[in-house]
């Protein structure tokens, strides 16, 4: 489903990818891992069309989305979920909702949302109160809402566990778990390496703009380098 080819980009003159290559197969979740100024992020970024790349190839379905705005990109089918959210904290939870179908033109919005309400009960217990004064899981709940109404085939997920308490950290994984059984295809970034792996399939090793180490997950999982460097003596 998507493709990078030896990609590179920068912050202003600050090289971040140094030429990354990786595949997400459709209907895998695979796992981008590293550590505090490993650049995860920046791939995201790059295949949303938040940053144009320098050099290299995206594609998405065989497509070369290299450099297209953002808009675009969404339309066609990836959707990104930021990290800290970055939910409309002043806007309700149903608001917030309908800012997630910003580029749809097609009457089924309002089902979504109801389906979306189902899916997360709080939600829609709390649907009428500013999106602020929800916990930080019910906010990561409420963002993955939001980016399910662009019905995305590929969602960018960008450190989904931060600042979490370790109950909503567990029932954050359980969503990604099950909206892959409901075919989303899921780019996963995320420090907390253990459950990132736990929950993916295939996973890539960041290290400052390059891709360090490949492979199953459950052969990351027993690398020893990958041991030592983020899931320490329990691994």
């Amino acid at each position: 489903m998507l493709e990078l080819i030896d990609v590179e980009s920068y912050y202003g003159n600050i090289r971040v990818l140094k030429g990354i290559s990786l595949r997400v197969p459709a209907g895998a979740v695979v796992t981008l891992i590293g550590a505090n100024g490993a650049d995860k992020t920046a791939a995201l970024r790059a295949i949303a069309g938040a940053v144009k790349p320098r050099s290299g190839k995206i594609l998405f379905e065989g497509r070369d989305i290299t450099g297209l705005p953002l808009h675009v990109i969404t339309r066609m089918g990836i959707t990104m979920i930021p990290e800290g959210r970055a939910i409309f904290r002043r806007m309700s939870v149903e608001e917030n909702l309908e800012m997630g179908a910003y580029s749809r033109r097609d009457r089924e919005i309002a089902r979504d949302i109801a389906m979306i309400m189902e899916r997360f009960p709080i939600l829609k217990e709390r649907r009428a109160q500013p999106a602020g004064n929800l916990s930080g899981g019910e906010q990561q709940m409420l963002a993955i809402g939001r980016a399910l109404m662009a019905r995305p085939r590929l969602l960018l997920l960008d450190e989904p566990s931060m600042g979490l308490a370790p109950q909503a950290v567990a029932e954050v994984f359980h969503i990604i778990r099950e909206l892959n059984k409901q075919g989303v295809t899921i780019l996963l970034v995320e420090q907390n390496a253990r459950q990132a792996l736990k929950v993916s399939g295939f996973g890539y090793v960041m290290e400052t703009g390059r891709i360090a180490l490949s492979g199953e997950s459950a052969e990351l999982e027993r690398d020893s380098r990958v041991v030592a460097a983020y899931l320490g003596k329990r691994a």
